[in-house]
């Protein structure tokens, strides 16, 4: 099994090649090929072919995979470039800060669950809303009928009595 050190998430300075010293979010990492692809860091053009009429060509940039080994993690705590150890912490293997014993682990756990709970509230705060739109609505349509209602009222025909005799009164 070919671990990385460095996972999805991570904030990386790159040490080596035309970006150094540039950093970055991981976007994707692949333990096969020991790269990585690290957000607004070894930008490459591709050049692109129309295959239909309606498709437009030209050059698009995006990022090109790094080596693992030319990038290094940023500690969130100390906020420097560092190596990491690997230490069992409850049961479990961690990456520790060699710097500062920081866990790297738990910052990206607190990042996770940060993330979570935007995005119920961000969920939360759009059913709110839609069920209130939805209620306007509903209002709405509601008071145009009873509108309509007392419109027919009003011009209904009020029918004629009659007396019992024949006559109308």
């Amino acid at each position: 099994m070919n671990n990385l050190h460095v996972r999805k998430g991570d904030n990386v300075k790159v040490l080596t090649g035309k970006d150094k010293g540039k950093t970055g979010k991981v976007l994707a990492t692949d333990p096969k090929t020991q790269m990585v692809l690290v957000e607004g860091v070894n930008i490459a053009t591709h050049h692109i072919k129309p295959r239909s009429a309606t498709e437009q060509g030209g050059r698009k940039k995006v990022e090109a995979p790094l080596a693992a080994s030319n990038v290094q993690i940023i500690c969130p705590s100390c906020g420097k470039s560092v190596r990491i150890r690997h230490q069992e912490v409850d049961g479990k293997n961690a990456r520790i800060c060699a710097k500062c014993g920081a866990s790297l682990d738990a910052a990206l756990k607190v990042e996770k669950a940060d993330k979570k709970a935007k995005k119920a509230a961000e969920k939360k705060a759009k059913k709110a809303e839609s069920e209130v739109a939805e209620e306007e609505t509903k209002a709405k349509k509601e008071g145009t009928k009873t509108a309509k209602k007392t419109k027919k009222a009003e011009t209904k025909e009020v029918p004629v009595e009659q007396s019992t005799d024949g006559k109308t009164e």
